[in-house]
């Protein structure tokens, strides 16, 4: 892909797509929150959840790229074992919002470039980007200190229930899966593979695998009926927001602006998780030391991604 150089980037034409960028991350923000909002306070069953918005996203993603899709894609034999880890992240990031706060599903999300880093270095000996040991390190004491009660003279604690752990753990995998994935693509990008595809097959494959299941599991969807006006705004901004607009919105500001620009801005979608879950779901940050260690991830991650932007 090729990267806009400094005077395209300070371009008229392409400070629009600066603000689709942001808006897509802001959409990435929300989604552990709207998730976890539409599984424990609407109690939508998990895999239904996944099967109706997919199924709402991948109908709006036809008609918007109806002209554009080659449909000789779903015979791509490469794109499909891109698809095969997408539904495992997609499937373990959206019950990881069930299990543990929204907050911590983002920031354990937002670690996901040190694991591509580590996992390139370890399995195919890349060379490792300056500055990354000491910014996992720091990035790590912010993460602790936002998951910790308070801190007083015994020292500091870390207030995790059983079913943070299993989240915090959901989140771990999901992370990982999109890190190999990220690795991968990286690795193919001579196939030629365009983000449209990669979307059209992986939401189709979802509704093929969350559906069956949700039959499996026997998950209960008269739930669906009982749903009030708020649920459905919520299952809107999930659906047709984040699956369908912050996907197509992420895909359309890569294209234009490149990866390093787009990946800068990571860091954003904690503070839209912080937010929307204060207001959402009345899950906050309580102590100055929490916040102060969402303050060091923010700036950490995106210090580490703006010093790292010419190696993408």
């Amino acid at each position: 892909m090729s990267r806009p150089t400094a005077s395209q980037v300070s371009s008229p034409t392409l400070w629009p797509w600066f603000l689709v960028a942001l808006a897509a991350y802001t959409g990435w923000g929300a989604y552990p929150v709207l998730v976890r909002y539409l599984q424990t306070v609407s109690l939508l069953p998990s895999m239904s959840l996944l099967a109706v918005g997919s199924t709402v996203a991948f109908v709006g993603l036809l008609l918007f790229l109806r002209p554009h899709i080659e449909w000789r894609i779903f015979r791509s034999r490469l794109l499909w074992a891109f698809v095969v880890i997408l539904i495992a992240r997609a499937i373990s990031n959206l019950l990881s919002a069930k299990f543990t706060l929204a907050i911590y599903v983002q920031l354990i999300n937002l670690m996901t470039p040190f694991l591509v880093v580590l996992l390139s270095a370890t399995l195919l000996k890349d060379h490792i980007p300056p500055y990354t040991g000491r910014a996992i390190l720091i990035a790590f004491v912010g993460a602790v200190l936002m998951m910790s009660g308070d801190i007083n003279k015994t020292g500091l604690s870390v207030s995790l229930t059983s079913s943070d752990w299993l989240g915090i753990g959901l989140a771990l995998f999901s992370s990982l899966t999109l890190a190999i994935y990220l690795i991968l693509v990286r690795r193919t990008v001579h196939h030629n593979i365009t983000g449209d595809a990669v979307l059209v097959v992986q939401l189709a494959a979802i509704i093929a695998v969350s559906l069956p299941l949700s039959f499996l599991l026997g998950e209960d969807w008269k739930l669906w009926q009982e749903l009030q006006t708020n649920d459905w705004l919520v299952f809107a901004a999930f659906s047709l927001g984040v699956l369908l607009g912050a996907n197509l919105g992420q895909i359309g500001a890569l294209r234009q602006l490149g990866a390093p620009l787009v990946s800068s801005m990571l860091a954003w979608r904690l503070v839209v998780a912080l937010v929307v879950a204060a207001f959402l779901l009345n899950e906050r940050l309580t102590s100055p030391w929490q916040l102060l260690g969402a303050l060091i991830v923010v700036l950490t991650i995106s210090w580490y991604l703006w010093q790292q932007r010419h190696s993408f």
